[in-house]
């Protein structure tokens, strides 16, 4: 009877030892970190965006205004670059600016609206979507849009301001820059002293205009400058009708040149120079309500603050930027 179990015992301890536990790998502990440090990220951005809901714009900032709940001017800032951005979770660049407006147009208890516009410019598309939304709100509800120039209002951040009824800036703001650029950047010496090849297939022979692999050739710098041109054309269009003034006095000072809030001021391209609360004031008296009017600062609810956190995040995994492909811009470009 021994005998027979011996046999069974000795096979039991061979598998006991041929069961062994498998050595974490080095990549296993950097994923376990990388996975704690993300989710210590996550938990200090929504902290941080839980304790800046709490600060308001009329409390300390501001703490002469007045309160009004049924009358009040909307603040909405147009800060950096406008960009179309790319997000599968929430508004994000022009996208998000545009929703702003269009809300606060159709908010009852707001009586105007004023555009705090520190911006070098962007990409057409996204400019002239911001642009056609104030011409959209202030046609169907008849409110005044007011825009403040800060820092920089260049390019496509001076176009938006051409669809407001008034613009009041700093003198020191860097603004105009009427124009438009298409930049490409081309790496056919770098290819050839690294023995790099780049083979195209293409259905006609201006499919890679632009390329960054070879010379840009005659017949495709004067397709881009017509598109250029044609482009231009619509901005010298828009600061004249927005302004008031003759199109063929805009050309002359639309040839990209930037000028101080003050030159600005002297050649007509701006109504005032004062700040952000003269501004305020302004749009109030437009309104009705008076100078001092109530304000609300536009600001996105909790939970697309706490998507966009995600989202900031979650980019890191991306390699493609929403950057990396050719644009036409209306910006301020050195």
């Amino acid at each position: 009877m021994e005998e027979n179990q011996l046999p069974a015992e000795n096979s039991k301890a061979e598998t006991k030892k041929e069961v062994k536990k498998t050595p974490l790998t080095p990549l296993f502990y950097i994923f376990f970190i990388f996975v704690i440090l993300y989710g210590v990220s996550i938990f200090i951005s929504l902290n941080i965006i839980s304790k800046t809901k709490k600060v308001k714009i009329d409390s300390d900032a501001i703490s002469t205004i007045k309160k009004d709940n049924k009358n009040k001017v909307a603040l909405i800032p147009i800060y950096g670059a406008i960009y179309k951005r790319d997000s599968g979770i929430s508004d994000k660049g022009s996208d998000l600016v545009v929703n702003m407006i269009k809300k606060y147009g159709e908010d009852k208890n707001i009586k105007a609206i004023v555009l705090d516009i520190n911006s070098p410019g962007g990409s057409v598309g996204a400019v002239q979507e911001i642009y056609s939304m104030i011409k959209k709100i202030k046609e169907q509800y008849k409110k005044p849009v007011v825009a403040h120039f800060g820092d920089v209002a260049a390019s496509g951040g001076f176009y938006v301001a051409m669809a407001c009824d008034k613009i009041i800036s700093n003198s020191g703001t860097i603004t105009g820059s009427i124009g438009v650029i298409f930049s490409t950047t081309q790496g056919e010496e770098l290819f050839k002293k690294i023995g790099l090849k780049s083979n195209t297939v293409k259905s006609g022979k201006f499919k890679d205009i632009g390329s960054f692999s070879r010379e840009m050739t005659k017949e495709e710098r004067a397709l881009l400058q017509d598109m250029i041109d044609d482009t231009y054309g619509i901005f010298v269009d828009v600061v004249a009708s927005g302004r008031k003034m003759d199109k063929n006095k805009v050309k002359d000072i639309a040839d990209g040149r930037i000028f101080t809030g003050s030159q600005a001021y002297q050649l007509g391209l701006v109504d005032k120079i004062g700040d952000l609360y003269d501004a305020i004031d302004e749009a109030g008296v437009m309104a009705g309500i008076g100078k001092n009017p109530s304000v609300v600062k536009a600001k996105v609810s909790i939970f697309e603050d706490i998507f966009q956190a995600i989202d900031s995040k979650l980019a890191i995994f991306s390699f493609a930027s929403a950057d990396n492909y050719p644009k036409l811009e209306y910006r301020f470009s050195f």
